[in-house]
């Protein structure tokens, strides 16, 4: 059974072509949450009047405005299915998604997280993705450590990942995504299906990576010390994550200082001088 959640806030005009492209599937699912996240706009109607047509069972559940990470894990905690698959808003699947991810999750009962290529759009008009931004697949811990190596929407994981690594940290306005697949990564392989099979609208000035793409390191920095206090790590990994740390510290520290806020970036160094110490 495949449960869709798909987590959303004030994205009323985004809704008809999300949820289509999860209805438009090849396999489809067995039931579709939306969890809205405290919207002020048409979303409710919208989504309503999609569920009246809908051929799989379509779950509202509105809540006051928490983020993402809430939403994320109220739909992790309403759902059904044994495989959750998650798609944002504002981005949409292509009709294969689901059944070969399905499908890879079927050939090997130990998967428990599998991800896709993406197809990336800004403002209407498709965008050739960095070398750095290709999706890694296997062992990606190292991968993860400098920036979030898996879309959110591209990925399907068995309930049991949650059960084992827990839900998205709530405390977290961005880069929850970066802090699980962090403390998944370090333990589990990720399957790639090395297919675009999803579309990422970007470039716009309402998305988190916008919103607070000045200050997103200190997110990650936050996830970083959480991981290395966690003892979970090997020596290998620990001392990658450290580096890490440290090289974040330093940049974002630099940032500080450059910008009036020495007495900031000097707790940054501090913070990474005792990491480098452990």
């Amino acid at each position: 059974m495949i449960s869709v959640i798909l987590p959303t806030y004030n994205r009323a005009g985004f809704l008809k072509r999300s949820i289509g492209s999860i209805l438009a599937q090849e396999r489809r699912c067995d039931e579709l949450i939306v969890i809205d996240d405290g919207s002020t706009d048409a979303t409710q109607a919208i989504v309503k009047k999609l569920a009246a047509t809908s051929p799989v069972p379509l779950r509202y559940f509105y809540q006051e405005n928490q983020g993402a990470a809430a939403a994320r894990n109220k739909g992790i905690q309403a759902a059904q299915g044994d495989l959750l698959a998650f798609l944002d808003s504002d981005d949409q699947w292509l009709p294969a998604k689901l059944a070969l991810q399905a499908k890879a999750f079927e050939s090997d009962s130990e998967l428990l997280i599998s991800h896709t290529r993406e197809i990336w759009y800004r403002g209407g008009k498709r965008v050739n993705q960095k070398k750095k931004h290709d999706p890694p697949s296997g062992n990606i811990f190292a991968a993860s450590l400098k920036m979030c190596v898996v879309g959110m929407s591209t990925t399907m994981a068995r309930r049991q990942l949650f059960e084992r690594y827990g839900l998205f940290d709530e405390t977290l306005p961005c880069c929850e995504d970066y802090d699980l697949w962090l403390r998944v990564s370090y333990n589990e392989p990720f399957f790639l299906v090395s297919e675009p099979l999803t579309a990422k609208d970007g470039g716009r000035e309402d998305q988190l990576s916008a919103m607070h793409r000045l200050g997103m390191d200190v997110y990650r920095i936050r996830s970083l010390c959480k991981l290395l206090d966690s003892t979970v790590l090997n020596s290998q990994q620990q001392q990658a994550a450290v580096d890490e740390l440290v090289r974040k510290c330093g940049i974002y520290g630099q940032g500080c200082t450059k910008h009036g806020r020495p007495d900031e970036g000097a707790e940054y160094a501090a913070l990474a001088t005792k990491y480098q110490r452990l």
